[in-house]
């Protein structure tokens, strides 16, 4: 096994599951589910929460909303555990609006992927990340998701940026495994200390060999327990636990290829709400316009996959 480097004091490792939001059947906030949601996660013992990711829908929620969504959050954790906010929008000066609102919750870090729609470069993207660093009071983690903002973030121009001190970690949802890997050796050989965490559902066991500090995994609120348990192995060095859960939590990830004609958002994140919602977490699986919940047909194939994971009876 690669050793896990470590990070900087106080920055948040582990689990850190990015919050879905649930929504009522008019749209609108459904504080009721959330607070059953956020309860499911304490109680599986997570070591923080992600609010306003991409699993939380933030890119379709005007200002106010997000607002909204901090306060019922950071309300019901009460300090359980640290926060992680993304401040995620399309440009630097948008992206720091979200910082003045998110500093008023306290947050452990806050979250930011790369500029997207205008066209940017490496410059563009290191202007970004500093811009963001200089105004925010907590620290910055560096949201990697190319399949969303079409930018790939080098693992050399985020040690560096890390380096400088404007980074403090990484949220990988690349995909891209080599690259994660190649980002955690070179990490340790610069010892920057970054927070290194994968976003990558099925594959968070060769994450953890590679030296991963925890995982940020959208299918941890079906299932938060199984990736607390396979955290907890790993720091152990207990491979054979974490071999086993992530077999289990991989079978358990087929939820997202049930739905049939869905693409994005609307399949991932609507199988995660449709799956709390046929665990009693969610009263509905309403998603954010334009994007339609999962009918009738492709619930009955997340429920059969529920009662094979033996999370609901068949």
């Amino acid at each position: 096994m690669t050793a896990t480097a470590a990070v900087r004091e106080g920055t948040p490792t582990g689990v850190i599951p990015p919050l879905l939001t649930p929504l009522t059947a008019d749209g609108e906030l459904d504080i009721p589910s959330l607070e059953r949601l956020v309860a499911r996660h304490l109680d599986a013992g997570v070591d923080g929460l992600f609010v306003l990711g991409s699993s939380g829908e933030a890119a379709f929620f005007d200002d106010a909303m997000r607002e909204r969504v901090l306060g019922a959050v950071t309300g019901i954790v009460a300090g359980q555990v640290p926060l992680l906010i993304g401040v995620i929008d399309m440009q630097t000066s948008r992206a720091i609006q979200h910082v003045r609102t998110a500093e008023r919750f306290s947050p452990a870090g806050i979250v930011a992927t790369a500029p997207f729609y205008a066209i940017t470069g490496p410059d563009e993207i290191d202007t970004h990340f500093r811009a963001l660093a200089a105004a925010s009071p907590a620290p910055l983690w560096a949201y990697d998701i190319p399949v969303c903002v079409h930018t790939k973030l080098s693992p050399a121009h985020l040690v560096h940026l890390g380096a400088d001190g404007v980074l403090a970690g990484v949220k990988d949802s690349s995909g891209d495994d080599v690259s994660f890997r190649r980002l955690v050796a070179m990490d340790r050989a610069a010892g920057t200390g970054l927070a290194l965490l994968t976003g990558h559902e099925v594959v968070v066991d060769g994450a953890y060999l590679a030296g991963a500090h925890g995982s940020v995994p959208g299918l941890a609120n079906v299932e938060p327990a199984g990736y607390v348990r396979m955290h907890r192995a790993a720091m152990a060095e207990d491979w054979e636990t974490v071999r086993t859960e992530q077999d289990r939590l991989a079978a358990l990830f087929e939820i997202v290829f049930q739905p049939v004609g869905k693409v994005g958002p609307a399949a991932g994140v609507g199988a995660f709400k449709t799956a709390l919602r046929e665990l009693g977490v969610f009263t509905t699986n309403t998603m954010s316009t334009p994007m339609a919940a999962l009918g009738d047909e492709d619930a009955a194939h997340i429920r059969a996959v529920l009662a094979e994971a033996s999370l609901l009876e068949a």
